[in-house]
Parts: C-alpha cells; structure tokens; sequence
C-alpha cells in the first residue's frame, strides 16, 4: 500500500485494513443461544421461559427439552414455554433452577435443544439445604 524511502513497496497493511484489525475485537460476535438469567414468574422448577421471537430464531417450539449450560461445567435440563413479557436476550427462571446451574440473576447462560431425552426409570428425589432448615425429626 506504501512506498518506502527506498521505492519498495511498504508490506505494512493499508489504513483501511489495520482499522478493521482493530475494531475487530469491539464488534459483538452473534450467539443467539446465549443468553441472560431473569427472574421467572413462575414457581416450577423445570420451566425455563423465552420470548416467541427467540424460541423461533432458536429453532425451538412451546414444550420443547432444552440443555442449558452454567458456569464451572454445570448442566441442566428444562422445558421451555413462551412468555409475551420476557425481553428478546433474556430467559427466565426460577431460584432453584439457578442454583444448579451456579449462576445469579445477570449471568450469561448457553440453551440448546436437547430433543433426545430419554424416559427415566428411577429418579430420587432429596431435599435443598434451604428448604429443610428449621425442621427437626
């Protein structure tokens, strides 16, 4: 793009190029699955809730399993509805939820349909910590 002193061409890149280079690391990288924890407005702790238009540029329908992936590795499965009042980058769910996934209201969480989930034989079922405090016997 350049001449040097010496009439070579410079092999520095061209303004327009180096500008790009450099707002490359500003511009927002599109992930349409990552999205951030709201409160639910519900009390199930297996409903997570999305708005319509995130459900269909996700590929996903009302009812549908998804995988939603926390912080340290933590993994959950939840089935997702619709909620008209739910921002378009935000998903909603409910304390319980977001303590298994170790996140807080704020935090960034990854969803992907999980549509091969298989019918449990056994399940047990235990008490959280929170819920048993106080009780004796």
């Amino acid at each position: 793009c350049f001449l040097s002193r010496s009439g070579t061409q410079d092999t520095r890149p061209c303004p327009a190029q180096s500008s790009s280079l450099l707002t490359a690391i500003l511009r927002q990288k599109h992930r349409p699955n990552r999205l951030i924890v709201d409160e639910a407005a519900n009390e199930d702790n297996s409903i997570v809730s999305l708005s319509q238009a995130k459900m269909e540029e996700l590929h996903l329908f009302r009812g549908d399993t998804v995988l939603m992936k926390g912080k340290k590795r933590r993994e959950t499965v939840c089935i997702v509805l619709t909620d008209d009042s739910c921002q378009n980058e935000k998903i909603r769910m409910n304390r319980v939820t977001r303590n298994n996934l170790r996140v807080r209201l704020g935090d960034v969480v990854s969803v992907q349909a999980c549509p091969d989930v298989k019918y449990g034989k056994r399940i047990h079922v235990l008490p959280i910590d929170d819920t048993i405090a106080g009780l004796t016997g």
